[in-house]
């Protein structure tokens, strides 16, 4: 029973070794990307909690699509307000419009649980582009100091 996870994991990296921790390029305290996240509580718990939570800005590295829903998992190098870095990885539904204007460089703002920290963000799709702005302006000028 204990071992069930790390099994389940195993088999998600071999079916998919492009969805990888390493692939991914995120460290061993990620715990996976969910092969189904409606059937997984852990997964849906997960995402309840990333969208309240605290708005970050990512920029968009590459992605990796799941199936043709499509469902595709989203690599952002994120920067908080706090001055944290680091990589993030959304689980997102996309409308094939949203999936063809992706590219690599854009900033996007997303959501973070910064008490977990576990690499797992979501889109911001509901953020304030004003509190978004401030976001950025607050990130730009600690870059310059």
């Amino acid at each position: 029973m204990f071992g069930r996870k790390k099994k389940l994991d195993d088999m998600v990296a071999q079916l998919r070794p492009d969805l990888s921790r390493e692939s991914l390029g995120v460290g061993p305290d990620f715990p996976g990307v969910a092969p189904n996240p409606l059937l997984s509580s852990g997964a849906r718990r997960r995402n309840a909690e990333l969208r309240t939570g605290v708005l970050a800005l990512g920029v968009l590295v590459d992605w990796r699509e799941v199936n043709s829903n499509p469902r595709v998992v989203l690599m952002f190098d994120v920067e908080t307000a706090e001055g944290i870095s680091f990589r993030g990885v959304a689980d997102e539904d996309l409308t094939l419009t949203e999936l063809a204007r992706l590219a690599p460089g854009q900033t996007l703002p997303v959501r973070y649980r910064p008490a977990v920290m576990d690499h797992y963000v979501a889109l911001a799709r509901d953020a304030d582009p004003a509190r978004v702005r401030q976001l950025s302006d607050q990130i730009a000028s600690r870059k310059r100091t």
